[in-house]
């Protein structure tokens, strides 16, 4: 947390309990919650924390770069901390979302492949399927998930 409370500094953010406490569920979780989700763990520390102020929370730190949205098609949207760049694997029938650290996914896509003009600044490749968990129920999730 000391390097988050460093970089609201050097950003100019203050580093209020509401924020800290959004951050610190999002860093330590690895399912990607929604804000309604962060809202009900982060409650249970903070219980006057409102959806809203959730919302707006991760809103700003969204706009700072301290937090990243994650856009599921067909979901509402999911947030996480972590900040380098990767893809993800949505399960098609659970929801659940792992991180993919992929050089090749990472090259798969160049400004060659699109029409005169355009420029890519860089990609994410969301892959679709279904995880350990929802092809065998007795299996559990791959470690760091």
């Amino acid at each position: 947390m000391a390097a988050f409370e460093q970089t609201c500094r050097r950003i100019g953010l203050r580093a209020t309990p509401q924020r800290l406490e959004v951050y610190r569920e999002l860093a330590r979780s690895g399912d990607h919650p929604s804000a309604e989700a962060i809202h009900r763990r982060v409650r249970e520390r903070l219980p006057t924390m409102t959806l809203d102020t959730v919302y707006r929370t991760l809103g700003t730190l969204e706009k700072v770069g301290l937090v990243v949205r994650v856009s599921v098609v067909g979901s509402s949207a999911r947030f996480e901390a972590n900040t380098t760049h990767h893809h993800h694997f949505v399960c098609r029938k659970c929801g659940f979302i792992l991180d993919v650290y992929s050089r090749k996914l990472d090259r798969a896509m160049s400004s060659s492949d699109l029409p005169d003009g355009y420029d890519i600044d860089w990609a994410q490749v969301e892959l679709r399927g279904t995880c350990p968990k929802c092809v065998n129920p007795d299996s559990a999730r791959p470690a760091g998930s």
